[in-house]
């Protein structure tokens, strides 16, 4: 934690593989650092990769793709 004050850190970002480990590890990161307010804390965002086929996605990866879909 001494880093993070030192090296005036100013965004953490998080990736970790999308699974209940990945999840629960950047849940328990985000609660310890939540003292530092100055810090932004993202995540790679997650979906459907380029050339991908419909049929074959799982559940998840369109559930997500669907949350994080941007306006065009």
């Amino acid at each position: 934690m001494a880093k993070i004050q030192k090296n005036k850190i100013s965004e953490i970002i998080l990736a970790f593989n999308p699974d209940m480990e990945g999840e629960a590890t950047m849940i328990y990161l985000k609660n310890l650092l939540q003292p530092f307010k100055k810090i932004i804390i993202t995540r790679l965002a997650r979906g459907m990769p380029v050339g991908a086929d419909l049929e074959y996605t799982d559940e998840i990866t369109l559930f997500n793709a669907l949350k994080n879909r941007k306006e065009i």
